[in-house]
């Protein structure tokens, strides 16, 4: 594996995550400290079935999407009626739940040494399609009347209820959505690696999407990726200075955040016609717009 080939592997599938971030917190404006759970149950079924029953790359991609899903409903369905502090807490304890059970299961999941010999066929330009077609799909849906209702949903629950939104409908679809693309990035991140352990899906790895959506712009898709982009390369480029990287990193996140409250790109997407809007700019502000 390659410097840049891993690099655009894992910024690929960090891309595919957050993007499920973006439905559930910069859509519906529910908070998940859990969402790395769903990845470790796409990654792990995925896995077992490709070295227990030889299951082919897509079925078992497949299977791992579904078992995500499931484990998503099984969660959203009780707990989706608590107050989004609430269902934040919730989260982060089921996915807390799924390491310990992942630990314990030593006959099936090799417990906290991992589960090796999963088949390696992920390749680069995979996880890049998988990226841009996630995107899209977000892209899709946030225009959608899905996305209004989510957005409606965001703003004012209570008021989005009155104007007969199906608000606990609304927040289950987000929330397995979520699941679903997180399941998808680590089933994929499963045949890349062809090793898991519970250690690489903790909480701080939920925590580091949320950041990555922040420090982009909690409103913006673009803003979105291309903080993914920069957030997933950034520690590899400090590593010429070792020793501070991680404060580096933190201190350069701290002070964005701080700098820029709504994120870097605030609101802003980029569109085909973005192009032609900033060059009709650049004549207005020349005198040269055609009246």
């Amino acid at each position: 594996m390659g410097f840049y080939s891993s690099l655009t592997v894992f910024t690929g599938l960090t891309v595919i995550a957050v993007m499920g971030v973006f439905v559930l917190t910069g859509m519906a404006g529910l908070f998940s400290f859990g969402q790395a759970a769903f990845m470790a149950v796409g990654a792990y079924v995925a896995g077992l079935l490709a070295i227990r029953m030889g299951l082919g790359f897509v079925p078992a991609v497949l299977a791992g999407v579904v078992a995500s899903l499931a484990a998503g409903l099984l969660v959203a369905l009780p707990v989706m009626r608590l107050r989004r502090d609430y269902f934040a807490l919730a989260t982060f304890g089921f996915g807390e739940a799924i390491r310990a059970l992942l630990n314990q299961s030593v006959g099936i999941t090799g417990g906290a040494m991992g589960l090796f010999g999963i088949p390696v066929v992920t390749q680069p330009w995979m996880v890049v399609g998988a990226a841009v077609w996630s995107v899209w799909l977000v892209r899709t849906l946030k225009r959608s009347a899905l996305g209004r209702d989510w957005q409606a949903l965001k703003t004012d629950e209570i008021a989005a209820e009155a104007m007969g939104v199906p608000t606990y409908r609304r927040k289950v679809e987000a929330f397995l959505i979520s699941c679903g693309l997180a399941g998808f990035a680590g089933a994929l991140f499963g045949f890349y690696t062809s090793y898991v352990d519970p250690a690489m899906f903790g909480w701080f790895r939920s925590a580091e999407w949320i950041i990555i959506l922040f420090f982009g712009g909690i409103n913006s898709i673009t803003g979105t990726v291309a903080s993914a982009l920069l957030l997933s390369a950034l520690p590899e480029f400090l590593r010429f200075v070792a020793q501070w990287r991680v404060p580096l990193y933190c201190g350069i996140v701290i002070a964005t955040i701080n700098l820029r409250p709504r994120g870097m790109f605030g609101d802003w997407e980029l569109s085909l016609s973005t192009p032609g809007e900033v060059l009709k700019g650049v004549r207005r502000r020349r005198g040269l717009a055609q009246p």
